[in-house]
């Protein structure tokens, strides 16, 4: 499905992405991870093409999508999350998830004169918009919600409104950025819940960046890690949790059991600020 070849970007003097290479298989759930300031984010930045990397390629189904413009990219079936949350605080809950519908050009809107005049199609497709945001509110369990407005909703809730979002254009990869930022512990298991039925429900691909370990572990098929821009490691979970590279980077204190009993890194990542 999408395969990064030897990616590099500098901003500067900063060497952000140095040649990372790494293929995401359909269906997959691939976890990136590394220490602040290791580029994930920024590899995500040129997945979507925030970004346009000074080297090499990025392939989804054989097609370059560095050739693609900016707004082009949701139109291939690639959505997105943030680390930081951007919802319209004085928009619904429905609103802010329609937003996602009409950015991915899943309707086929006639303009504001078909909506001024209530043509019939036009009604047509702001039903069927409407059903659509609505299913996926249901489908992150917010459905209660859709005529609330956003503001005062407590973080956990936004995350997930976020995500239902991203799911309305009905994505084949769908990209992550620390889902799971912000939450409580109970709100991370809850979260490794959701994700694994959306993945199945969805039948999503997903690339997925995470500072929680048992999170990534515990729903990731392949882990690839990232520290100052290069690719120390890859493979499963449990090569990647016994890498010596990745207990270095991440400065470990010691091992926590999943609740597989897999052993996985703890401690916070080292690095500055950044990711």
């Amino acid at each position: 499905m999408l395969s990064v070849r030897e990616v590099g970007i500098r901003f500067g003097g900063i060497v952000a992405l140095d040649r990372v290479s790494f293929d995401v298989d359909e269906g997959s759930i691939l976890g990136l991870i590394g220490p602040n300031g290791a580029g994930k984010t920024t590899m995500f930045n040129c997945v979507t093409r925030i970004y346009r990397p000074d080297s090499g390629q990025i392939l989804l189904d054989g097609h370059d999508l560095l050739r693609d413009r900016p707004h082009h990219i949701i139109g291939r079936g690639v959505a997105r999350t943030f680390q930081n949350v951007e919802l319209f605080r004085r928009m619904t809950v429905l609103d802010n998830v329609l937003v996602g519908l009409h950015s991915s050009g899943g309707t086929h809107g006639h303009g504001w004169l078909g909506s001024a005049l209530g043509l019939p199609w036009t009604r047509r497709e702001e039903r069927l918009a409407r059903e659509r945001a609505l299913a996926a509110l249901k489908d992150v369990g917010l459905g209660a919600l859709a005529d609330r407005p956003v503001g005062g909703l407590p973080f956990g809730t936004l995350k997930a409104i976020e995500l239902a979002r991203a799911l309305v254009s009905r994505p084949r990869l769908l990209l992550l950025d620390e889902p799971a930022g912000g939450l409580n512990h109970e709100e991370v298991g809850q979260l490794e819940v959701l994700l694994k039925r959306l993945h199945a429900a969805y039948r999503l691909t997903l690339l997925v960046v995470e500072h929680h370990m048992s999170l990534v572990m515990a729903i990731s098929d392949q882990v690839v890690v990232l520290d100052f821009g290069r690719k120390i490691a890859e493979g499963t979970p449990r090569q990647v949790q016994e890498n010596p590279k990745v207990i270095e980077a991440y400065l470990g204190t010691g091992p926590v059991v999943a609740p597989e009993g897999r052993r996985i890194v703890t401690g916070e990542p080292s690095g500055e600020a950044g990711a």
